[in-house]
């Protein structure tokens, strides 16, 4: 028989029972709803206060040792500040799992994006008075009010505008990032972060833990990232097909599919109705605008299937998402972002993949270090060109090559080549792009290229002529 009071099983009966009607198909405003009890919550101190044969040093990436005394994991865990990337799909998952664990207490959630209207079929910490709202401030605001023992921080803004200090203060990093460019400047800025001996080995009290999650549709995956010590993100960046472009005059003269005609109101439509304002993707009346003129484009193409959906999920890149994949793979990460505090159960070596579509299981392997890595290793890179190869066609070959650099900069031992900013510098070097580079440099000279995706790493390039 229980030894709860009575009083304690009639209020949990009646928190249980409180939840309003739901009267429609979103979800419904639940402020009114009581926080949690610790009964109802549960608790992992008595898997972090119990000794384990599968404790972290035994498994086959240790990263440290399991202390089960009291005061021990349990004190390092809950100190522990954690940084939550993202809080759309997968970052609401990850936020709840991170509350629920009952041993982190401050969390820090940065996020971009505004809530938006289908983002509440399973963001579930979003309601439909939230539309318009930050993302990063809402989830933050519902962890805080539901679950009082946790302190979520949140910021409104891009990754890229917070600098190496702020990322510093963090135990652990949990990406739940939805897109390639994202997640290699997130990677390139922790793995900066570390720093090395006088023997040139990593100082492990500056390594933090990258834990990166992604899913789309039913597939997802989560991979444990040790800076300088596994493989980071930009060595499975091949893993990655880059993103088809679509020629322009295909869009403007020739379309053929749904989504040509959404590119073509998007994307020279508006430029030519709004030339001076961006279009702004988390506007309703804005997606509302570009999702007429698509179906007016179709129409008189004798195109079908442009929807609203669908022009949102073009112009904002939108992968479908399924809840239960998110919660899956959010569950992964946290999981392992409580072993990584605490030891307390054998580290995921290195990387997870779960295939919904193909039963429920999932499996795990080592995603082997890449040796040319610009990020995580020291690499030098030789390329052989004709010697009448002009600059500008160098850093076209490192963008659409295996480097998949986005606006490189290159400075040679002696001079500046080219530098996208500040704009007077941008300016001084520009005519340089149009020369050979055998009229800039020697055949042999070793350059270094810096590009925003790397953050503040930068490639070295020994260049020489055929």
């Amino acid at each position: 028989m229980s030894s709860q009071p009575t009083s304690q099983k009639r209020s949990a009966l009646e928190m249980t029972n409180s939840s309003p009607a739901i009267t429609n198909n979103l979800p419904q405003d639940t402020t009114s709803r009581p926080a949690l009890s610790g009964r109802q919550r549960g608790s992992l101190r008595t898997l972090l206060t119990r000794s384990s044969p599968f404790a972290n040093e035994t498994g086959s990436l240790p990263i440290g040792e399991f202390d089960s005394s009291v005061g021990g994991a349990i004190q390092v865990t809950s100190n522990a500040k954690i940084l939550v990337v993202g809080a759309g799909g997968l970052g609401c998952e990850i936020l709840k799992d991170l509350a629920m664990s009952c041993v982190v207490r401050d969390v820090v959630v940065i996020d971009l994006d505004s809530i938006d209207v289908t983002n509440l079929n399973r963001q579930f910490l979003f309601r439909s008075k939230d539309v318009g709202q930050s993302k990063a401030e809402v989830a933050a605001k519902f962890i805080n009010e539901r679950c009082p023992w946790m302190n979520v921080v949140p910021y409104h803004g891009k990754i890229q505008d917070k600098d190496a200090d702020f990322y510093r203060q963090f135990k652990v990093v949990i990406s739940g990032l939805d897109n390639v460019e994202a997640r290699r400047w997130l990677n390139g800025m922790i793995n900066n972060l570390v720093e090395f001996d006088e023997d040139g080995d990593p100082n492990p009290e500056s390594i933090i833990p990258l834990i990166d999650g992604g899913t789309e549709g039913f597939s997802g995956q989560s991979r444990l990232i040790l800076p300088r010590i596994t493989s980071c993100f930009e060595c499975s960046l091949d893993a990655f097909a880059p993103t088809a472009a679509v020629p322009l005059c295909t869009i403007a003269e020739t379309p053929r599919i749904p989504e040509h005609c959404i590119a073509y109101a998007y994307v020279l439509q508006w430029a030519k109705e709004f030339p001076d304002r961006k279009l702004d993707t988390d506007s309703p009346a804005d997606m509302r605008w570009v999702y007429e003129k698509a179906l007016e484009r179709a129409n008189q193409f004798g195109i079908g299937g442009v929807t609203y959906m669908l022009t949102m999920g073009v112009v904002k890149n939108i992968i479908p998402a399924v809840a239960s994949t998110n919660a899956i793979v959010s569950a992964v990460c946290v999981n392992e972002a409580m072993k990584v505090l605490s030891f307390c159960s054998q580290s995921l070596n290195t990387y997870m993949m779960y295939m919904g579509s193909e039963g429920i299981h999932s499996h795990t392997f080592v995603y082997e270090q890449k040796s040319t890595c610009p990020v995580c290793t020291t690499h030098v890179h030789r390329m052989t060109l004709s010697p009448g190869t002009t600059l500008n066609a160098l850093l076209q070959q490192l963008c659409d090559g295996e480097f998949r650099l986005k606006s490189p900069s290159v400075t040679s031992s002696s001079k500046t080549l080219y530098m996208r900013k500040p704009a007077a510098l941008e300016k001084a070097t520009k005519g340089n792009l149009d020369k050979p580079l055998n009229e800039l440099i020697s055949s042999g000279e070793e350059l270094t290229i810096t590009d925003p995706v790397f953050h503040d790493t930068s490639l070295q390039l020994v260049l020489t002529f055929e």
